[in-house]
């Protein structure tokens, strides 16, 4: 792996707002008697919900990959334009490239944590949906429960974005906005199909930390960039 010269970094925040209900899950080797069959996952020491920087990093490049893919299927991984990469990350037999996206695990706001800590949740900070698959054939019933992040949540999003060419940094944001204003048209985590996952963005602001303070003017500009891919 070939290491790329740091010009300094650009700290992104924002505030993603679910307007659906939000399920990412977790795996467990048991589910308890009366326990939520399928739970979503959680800080492990406060119990609050969070939504995995991989969850984000995950779908993000998936979407940007479908958008930027030549044919009429999905590329393999290793097989992503160069521009996904670099964000992104890649390993293939040419060599790997390390991501200039860094990302954070995104925790519930503190000011949504004592909103909901008021409300009649089922859970401590969830609502659980009760929902029935039906069998074709036989016209059966299977209940189930999903538990979800209920909507209106704000989560406190983070991400950083390495400098290392000049000359790429905008089209690095144009591309990184295109796929924030298309995981606001999709969905994050699971069941998107049956309307959970759908988040909005806002009040995104965009600050420099290095050496070269010509970097600075970046920021105002990456900001409008970042802000116009806000849907409401």
């Amino acid at each position: 792996m070939k290491q790329a010269v740091l010009k300094g970094k650009f700290l992104i925040e924002a505030v993603i707002t679910l307007v659906t209900g939000l399920h990412i899950g977790t795996s467990s080797d048991f589910t308890p008697i009366g326990a939520v069959e399928s739970p979503f996952v959680r800080d492990h020491f406060t119990k609050v919900p969070i939504i995995p920087g991989s969850s984000l990093k995950g779908k993000l490049r998936t979407l940007l990959a479908k958008m930027r893919s030549p044919g009429y299927v999905l590329n393999k991984i290793e097989d992503d334009d160069e521009v996904i990469c670099r964000l992104f990350g890649s390993t293939s037999k040419n060599g790997v490239i390390g991501a200039r996206l860094q990302f954070y695990d995104v925790f519930v706001t503190p000011e949504s944590i004592e909103k909901i800590s008021r409300m009649d949740t089922d859970t401590y900070m969830g609502e659980v949906k009760f929902e029935n698959s039906i069998t074709r054939l036989t016209a059966t019933a299977i209940p189930r429960q999903i538990e979800r992040v209920p909507a209106g949540t704000d989560f406190a999003f983070k991400l950083v974005y390495n400098i290392e060419n000049e000359k790429e940094i905008e089209e690095d944001f144009a591309t990184l906005s295109a796929a924030l204003m298309m995981l606001q048209m999709d969905y994050l985590g699971g069941h998107g199909s049956r309307g959970y996952g759908r988040v909005a963005f806002s009040n995104f602001s965009v600050r420099y930390a290095g050496l070269n303070k010509n970097l600075e003017e970046y920021a105002g500009r990456l900001k409008t960039a970042l802000e116009g891919s806000c849907l409401k």
